[in-house]
This record gives structure tokens, C-alpha cells and sequence, in this order.
């Protein structure tokens, strides 16, 4: 596993998070919540393709 897949999902999480503050303090209470929605899919995107290639490996590892 590369250490990059950790560094962007911690960029994800901090841009998210930046974006969510700053958008709360222009009272865009709707769009921040939605641009935390969306940095929470793609996380969970770039991980269900992480555990699919995990499931490839372990499948070919045992001839399944």
C-alpha cells in the first residue's frame, strides 16, 4: 500500500473541512454540508476500490 492514497484522503478531509468552515461563516449552512457530503463519497470511493483490489489479491493468493 502506498503512502499516497493516506496523503490524499487526508487532503480531501482538510480541503473538505476548510471549505465547510468557510462556507458555514458566509452562512451557506446548505453548500457546506454538501461539500462535506462530497468529499465523504470520494474518500469512500478511493477505499471501496482499496478493499476490491484487497479481495483480487487475496482471491488470486488462494486460486479461488
Amino acid at each position: 500500500m502506498d503512502v499516497d492514497i493516506i496523503f490524499k484522503i487526508a487532503g480531501i478531509g482538510i480541503l473538505a473541512g476548510i471549505l465547510h468552515t468557510v462556507l458555514v461563516k458566509f452562512g451557506k449552512e446548505e453548500y457546506a454540508y454538501l461539500t462535506t457530503l462530497v468529499g465523504v463519497v470520494i474518500v469512500l470511493g478511493m477505499v471501496i476500490n482499496l478493499i476490491s483490489k484487497l479481495f483480487n489479491d487475496v482471491k488470486v493468493l488462494f486460486r479461488l
